[in-house]
């Protein structure tokens, strides 16, 4: 029998408006110090990728161990200026002239996607050169990723630049490179992508003041592998001398930190009995339908493995609004608390107000000194002002 799921220490989940988004600040610091031993052992800077996790509340208590942010669109990098207030990179697929006249005044760090976009804008950043570090996104041609949705390196990928296309053209204003393969994976998965970036690109290093690892790394998961990944961040500064390693993993900032809290409205049947939650799928976890993906439930299990079995559903009017089958040692009934766990990371950040539900409140748990703050709820305000 599998293990049950473990919800958040000492949650009370009575005292929370539903549907919540609850982050528990012990176990944000617990990840934290994961990170920073890296950072210690090695020298390289890590920072918070925040298309995975935005929660500026609590960016106070990151900045005191993580070196910046990276940003995926001028709104982002102004979030981590204004919020962050360390480095601040930015990366697209493509920029407009708009977003790269505002992204110099935001960023420490720009990089493109391709040369085209890097020489119709290069003499705009030579404007800024000396404050703004201008790199390239390449493509190692390496997939490590298992969904082709979630590989950066998958065939016809529109992110990075393969080798073919450096030749002929020049670096000058150039110091980084920057690579990308990874998703929620342990160092050997690292170690292969660096043996691939390596050889393909191996004679540009010398002429980079720093290199970016890119994203995906589960750092703070029970079974990843630090020291591995300590030897290859050392073992790469000591074959190239690169000055800077850039790590910038989102998920295991927050990695099971935070969890969504919703209540069942109803429990309706239909070839079987559905809960119907005030937390949508749809709305507020599209991962679960997109990946698509089955969240872990705090006292649930399997189908079967306990004696009531439930669809637990969403109150969207989309059909295929479903978060997943499981079963429960209770039944279930309108008024019960349900807690969806690690739900911190692409959760928050992409949420909609679609059939205008009520977004998510947020709220911050801190289980060792027990202090529960609710730190936003969301009205009909927040639905309008995003029509006209």
């Amino acid at each position: 029998m599998a293990t049950t799921p473990v919800g958040i220490a000492n949650l009370d989940l009575q005292a929370l408006p539903t549907p919540c988004f609850v982050l528990d600040v012990a176990a944000l610091r617990a990840n934290l110090a994961v990170l920073d031993v890296v950072q210690r052992r090695t020298g390289a800077k890590i920072l918070l990728a925040q298309k995975a996790f935005s929660m500026y509340a609590v960016y106070p208590l990151l900045r005191e161990v993580l070196h910046g942010v990276c940003a995926s669109s001028p709104h982002e990098a102004r979030l981590g200026r204004e919020e962050f207030g360390r480095e601040v990179h930015a990366f697209a697929a493509a920029y407009s002239e708009r977003d790269v006249r505002e992204l110099l005044t935001l960023c420490d760090h720009l990089l493109f996607n391709s040369f085209g976009q890097w020489r119709r804008f290069r003499d705009l950043c030579r404007a800024h050169a000396g404050r703004v570090s201008y790199g390239l996104r390449v493509n190692p041609e390496h997939s490590e990723a298992v969904a082709e949705m979630y590989s950066p390196c998958a065939p016809k990928s529109r992110l990075g630049i393969k080798r073919e296309a450096f030749v002929g053209e020049d670096l000058d204003g150039i110091s980084g490179l920057h690579f990308h393969t990874l998703c929620q994976q342990n160092a050997d998965a690292l170690e292969r992508t660096v043996a691939a970036f390596e050889a393909r690109f191996g004679e540009f290093i010398p002429q980079m003041r720093w290199i970016n690892f890119g994203g995906g790394h589960h750092i703070t998961r029970a079974d990843y592998d630090v020291d591995r990944l300590c030897r290859i961040i050392d073992g790469f500064r000591q074959r190239h001398g690169t000055e800077t390693i850039y790590l910038e993993p989102g998920e295991a900032v927050a990695l099971n930190a935070g969890s969504l809290v919703a209540t069942v409205l109803d429990v309706v049947h239909n070839d079987g009995d559905i809960a119907i939650l005030d937390a949508s799928a749809e709305a507020h976890m599209p991962d679960v339908l997109e990946m698509p993906y089955r969240p872990e439930v705090v006292g649930a299990g399997q189908p079967g493995e306990f004696a009531h079995d439930y669809r637990l559903a969403g109150h969207s009017c989309l059909a295929g609004d479903v978060i997943g089958d499981y079963s429960f040692p209770q039944p279930l009934a309108p008024g019960d608390k349900i807690e969806l766990l690690d739900m911190a990371i692409y959760s928050m950040v992409k949420t909609n107000t679609f059939n205008g539900l009520a977004l998510p409140s947020i709220a911050t748990w801190d289980s060792d000194s027990r202090e529960l703050k609710i730190i936003r709820q969301f009205g009909y305000e927040d639905f309008k002002g995003r029509l006209s």
